[in-house]
């Protein structure tokens, strides 16, 4: 099953990256605060922060990958109960998962994804490549 994982690849292409999960664990993407809803490069860095869902901490990037084994049932399992050890209406896992799955439909494994808030974009994979 092709999912979002945390990654460093890419990670310095702009100034405020940030890594702060462990490399390949299963991600989520988060509700933006206040300080962040307008700008994506806000103090808070929610904006632009993929969620990890064993270490709750984030990144500024994640990559598509194939996860084998892993089923939809799993993936919603997965976020429902990352989130509600969160604090998050577990309620809404299902729905995560199928609009982050929806995100990735066609993006092959191995790409690199970057968040501006409500926009989600590839990263080029070398600097000064588009995506």
């Amino acid at each position: 099953m092709k999912l979002l994982v945390a990654t460093a690849r890419t990670q310095g292409r702009r100034k405020n990256d940030f890594h702060f999960c462990v490399e390949g664990e299963l991600v989520w993407i988060g509700m933006v605060c206040t300080a962040d809803e307008q700008d994506p490069d806000g103090g808070c860095g929610c904006g632009r922060a993929f969620g990890g869902l064993d270490s709750r901490r984030s990144t500024t990037t994640a990559l598509v990958a194939e996860v084998p084994g892993f089923s939809a049932g799993d993936y919603v399992e997965a976020i429902r109960s990352s989130i509600g050890h969160q604090g998050w209406d577990p309620s809404l896992a299902e729905e995560i998962a199928h609009g982050q799955l929806e995100l990735i439909r066609d993006w092959p494994p191995g790409t690199v994804v970057e968040r501006r808030l409500d926009e989600f974009v590839p990263r080029p994979s070398r600097e000064g490549d588009r995506p």
